[in-house]
């Protein structure tokens, strides 16, 4: 047996017709072959595949974060708004040097919105039980 025969008789075992083909269907099968070491690197890197799931977590955070921020600020501005009205209704009804510290706090407010609304809501409510006691109803 010569070379070349032995190379037809592994080109037949493999269904090539020729050297030539077989010798392309070796390239293609190391090429596959390449492609699959390559994915199971991949996957085997189990750094790469840390940093990209913190990265997608991080910004799925920063997205819940800027929603959150929204939903806190439309919150605030409601709250703002209520005590406003509130502030408008008994306006009338509260004595001059209340009305005056009112007037304080709603300034204070538009300085400094949050430790401002917690006490404008606590006031609101003291105001309106203070005018239900007032009326007769307890």
């Amino acid at each position: 047996m010569t070379n070349d025969n032995t190379g037809a008789d592994a080109a037949k075992a493999v269904g090539a017709k020729g050297p030539e083909e077989l010798r392309r269907q070796i390239e293609e099968t190391r090429s596959q072959l390449g492609d699959t070491v390559e994915e199971l690197a991949a996957k085997a890197d189990v750094k790469a595949r840390a940093r990209a799931r913190a990265a997608d977590l991080k910004d799925k955070a920063g997205a819940m974060t800027v929603q959150m921020k929204s939903t806190a600020a439309q919150a605030g501005h409601t709250v703002q708004d209520k005590a406003s009205q509130a502030g408008h209704a008994v306006q009338d009804t509260v004595p001059g040097p209340v009305r005056t510290a009112a007037t304080n706090v709603v300034q204070a407010g538009l300085r400094h919105p949050r430790p401002v609304l917690i006490a404008g809501a606590g006031a609101v409510v003291a105001a309106g039980l203070l005018r239900r006691r007032h009326n007769g109803h307890h």
